[in-house]
């Protein structure tokens, strides 16, 4: 079995599952947010009743973070539906915006708070819930109906999914990111080319890639259309899941798969990191693939750095490194995915500054208010939305039209890196001719 049909097979109390079946499947862990929290709610209270108990109040997390510093009142009231839910509900996951528990965007602050671990089954109301495949677990994304018979139940009906494998080799040159790495992926297969199928991330490559870039990589396995993307389970998995669970007190148990010598793929794809160069997206879907030093005649109107997939700590660095002494040219956003990574970036220090300092002094417009902001478009009150027409180069993850605002305007989905360099030029660059000596 492949390392997804394994998850799903125990999860379901099999010996075996292979593609094409049909399993019960028991969660571990269902998340939801401020924006389909409270549909979620409603199907919830509408098939189990008013005063319905959910299935385990330890298993369901809640986090706001998509429409929160807004005065939008419809956001608002999201935010106290979720509020009310959960005082009724006694759960004691939930990180509320205001508080000292809000923890930013849920697909980076699951991990940080020991919610993602090897082996599990993790539903969540977002499309990106696959980022937690990095941690060797069958997660992806569903809607407020499947999640409120979840919440009621904690039991999905799925068909297991086919089996996409992409071995990685080498090591990755300076000035190419894991972004590159999916985003080439994505342009080998299309946007569609792994729609419902499982996106398998494995071989000796993966060993030079941290925790951060394999989070990046599965994020946008949906963008392809995926099911879910998964990493196979090492050291180095096991070292940030350990950490994170004693760190905050969630369960420490949990059982890695590992993989068969057999495994049936549907598609098999070598890619050697070492001779991968810096990509872009380009509008109007994240299979459009060109490289970097093609769209030199692209002019830009903005660039933006954050989001689950491009607001961690080593995506704010490696930003960093190209700004450093340097000044933007457009206007430029910077908006760390969690709270946690505002404080890595206000406290890590390059040699007299912090790495928030040097970004704030090269023209880069940060805020402290961790969370999904522009990449979602969001309320016209959103820190970066694009509300006129204009083009945009994002370290998010999906650059449909209306993506991060207006409809008319266009996104290039780019790495931290290449985002940098094309904001200190006004037009898409190759960040290679920006990197330090």
């Amino acid at each position: 079995m492949t390392l997804t049909e394994k998850i799903l097979a125990r999860a379901a109390g099999k010996t075996r599952a292979q593609a094409g079946d049909n399993v019960w499947v028991q969660a571990d862990v269902l998340m939801t947010h401020d924006v389909c929290g409270p549909g979620t709610i409603g199907v919830f209270k509408r098939e189990f009743g008013k005063n319905a108990k959910v299935w385990d109040t330890n298993k369901i997390v809640i986090i706001p973070d998509h429409y929160i510093f807004t005065e939008d009142k419809m956001a608002n009231r999201n935010v106290d539906t979720l509020r009310q839910f959960v005082a009724e509900q006694k759960l004691p996951y939930y990180y509320d915006v205001g508080t000292d528990k809000y923890k930013g965007v849920c697909h980076i602050a699951l991990p940080e708070e020991g919610h993602t671990r090897p082996g599990e089954i993790l539903f969540g109301t977002d499309s990106h819930t696959c980022t937690a495949g990095a941690f060797g677990e069958f997660a992806t994304g569903i809607g407020n109906t499947d999640a409120g018979f979840v919440m009621g139940t904690g039991k999905l009906l799925l068909k297991v999914p086919e089996t996409m494998h992409f071995r990685l080799e080498g090591n990755l040159q300076p000035g190419v990111m894991a972004k590159d790495v999916i985003l080439h992926c994505i342009g080998e297969i299309g946007f569609d080319g792994a729609t419902y199928r499982a996106m398998q991330f494995d071989g000796p490559g993966v060993t030079s890639l941290n925790i951060d870039d394999r989070m990046t990589i599965a994020n946008m396995a949906i963008e392809a259309g995926g099911k879910n993307s998964i990493f196979e389970f090492d050291s180095q998995t096991q070292a940030y899941v350990d950490y994170r669970c004693k760190l905050n007190g969630t369960k420490p148990a949990y059982e890695p798969v590992t993989r068969d010598k057999d495994e049936k793929f549907v598609y098999d794809l070598t890619v050697d990191l070492s001779k991968l160069e810096p990509t872009v997206a380009c509008h109007p879907d994240p299979g459009q693939r060109k490289l970097a030093r093609e769209l030199g005649d692209v002019k830009l109107d903005r660039a933006y750095i954050g989001s689950c997939t491009g607001g961690k700590t080593s995506d704010f660095l490696e930003f960093a490194r190209v700004l450093r002494g340097k000044r933007v040219a457009i206007d430029t956003f910077g908006v760390p995915a969690t709270p946690e990574i505002v404080h890595d970036l206000q406290t890590a220090r390059w040699g007299s500054e912090t790495v928030w300092e040097i970004l704030v002094a090269a023209g880069v417009q940060m805020t402290e208010n961790a969370g999904c902001a522009a990449c979602l478009g969001g309320p016209v009150d959103t820190f970066g939305r694009m509300n006129s027409p204009m083009k945009c180069i994002s370290a998010t993850n999906r650059n449909f039209p209306g993506r991060m605002g207006h409809k008319e305007s266009q996104v290039f989905l780019a790495s931290p890196a290449t985002v940098a360099a094309s904001a200190l030029t006004g037009k898409i660059t190759d960040p290679r001719d920006y990197l330090p000596n």
